[in-house]
């Protein structure tokens, strides 16, 4: 498959893959560790609010803080008022930021109740004409990350962007669910599919349950998108990125990283929290991240049941000791998991209500990153 390089207006991205927002986790030390892993185009913050950034709030400062190393970078804001997003977008540019995201995918209620998020996909005129104001006002792009619409019977996306476009948005993303589902049930192609046939010349770029590099060429093939856009399958593999442009590259699927890859990648990411949020912070937020490494570890009780404890780092050292010695029970000689501790493989997760063959089972049993109830800027 030939891998095309996206353009969002001027802004080249070196390849198609661009890492979601995922409130509460997308922060800098996880970017950083994403773009040391390699094959993101585009990463883009936790989405934050447009008047806390203007009021230049600590935590919402917080969630924009960047470095060199971090680029390009996008910021998802939130809100309603006009005047109060085209000020955001302003300030934003002056800072350096490469992009500006609006939210109205979020389906949360605390952003619905503001007029943001998902509530944005039931007010075409009033969403088109907030959108043209803050295309007006910058010179970098301004994109627009929706759902397939409110609910089953309200599927506003094709609508809203074509109207986007004509507003001047550079891109579209689009999650393959509507507000009512939040992140149950499974994304839907079709849906994702009539979005890109209803603009003329922007890039639309797909969304949702992509947790493997099979599932990103899925979705390309599947919905014709010019990009794939990951969030929580890159928290779970922070590797996605690199693997999906092999595979897409090539046909060839790389081995999935070792135990020793997998630790080398966890420490790093905990340096990095340390690095920004402190030692006391960043190893209590780190309790949360853990674990998602270890899903891939095989058996992880004793690392589960002591990570969630830590509050330095020599606690998170002592532990890791004692939980590589414990796992060695679970391996053959040659230091690999016994077959019947490996963790299964991923799954697919996607439907299309006009093709029935992509209509594939849903993981028997799924588990997810936890959707936090609202934009939380740190835990």
């Amino acid at each position: 498959m030939e891998l095309r390089r996206l353009a969002l207006n001027r802004l080249q991205l070196a390849t198609p893959l661009l890492l979601s927002p995922l409130a509460g986790y997308t922060n800098l030390p996880f970017r950083r560790v994403i773009r040391e892993l390699g094959s993101v185009g585009l990463c883009t913050t936790d989405l934050v609010n447009a008047r806390s950034l203007l009021e230049k709030n600590r935590k919402a400062l917080k969630l924009i803080e960047s470095c060199p190393e971090d680029t390009p970078l996008a910021v998802q804001i939130f809100g309603s008022v006009p005047e109060e997003m085209v000020a955001a977008a302003q300030m934003l540019e002056s800072l350096g930021v490469a992009s500006v995201d609006i939210n109205m995918g979020c389906p949360v209620r605390k952003v619905c109740q503001v007029g943001g998020g998902s509530a944005m996909m039931t007010e075409l005129d009033r969403t088109a004409s907030l959108v043209h104001k803050m295309v007006e006002a910058v010179r970098i792009p301004i994109t627009c990350k929706m759902r397939l619409g409110w609910d089953a019977d309200n599927l506003t996306a094709p609508n809203l962007a074509r109207a986007l476009e004509d507003a001047g948005a550079a891109a579209i993303m689009v999650h393959g669910r509507t507000r009512q589902q939040g992140f149950e049930g499974k994304v839907n192609l079709g849906g994702i599919r009539r979005v890109v046939e209803a603009v003329r010349d922007i890039p639309v770029i797909g969304n949702g349950d992509i947790t493997t590099p099979q599932a990103a060429k899925m979705m390309f093939e599947s919905t014709g998108c010019a990009g794939v856009s990951i969030g929580r399958g890159a928290f779970y593999n922070p590797w996605i990125f690199a693997h999906t442009v092999h595979y897409l590259q090539t046909g060839e699927l790389l081995s999935e990283p070792t135990f020793d890859e997998r630790v080398r990648v966890m420490n790093r990411h905990l340096d990095l929290m340390i690095e920004v949020f402190g030692e006391s912070f960043g190893c209590t937020m780190f309790r949360k991240i853990g674990p998602w490494y270890a899903k891939r570890f095989g058996p992880a009780s004793r690392f589960n049941k002591g990570i969630v404890l830590i509050r330095t780092r020599t606690d998170y050292e002592t532990l890791l000791h004692d939980y590589i010695a414990w796992r060695q029970q679970f391996l053959d000689e040659n230091g690999h998991l016994l077959p019947k501790y490996a963790p299964a493989p991923n799954a697919l997760n996607f439907r299309d209500d006009e093709l029935e063959e992509a209509d594939l089972p849903a993981v028997t049993r799924r588990e997810a990153i936890p959707v936090p109830l609202g934009p939380n800027e740190l835990w």
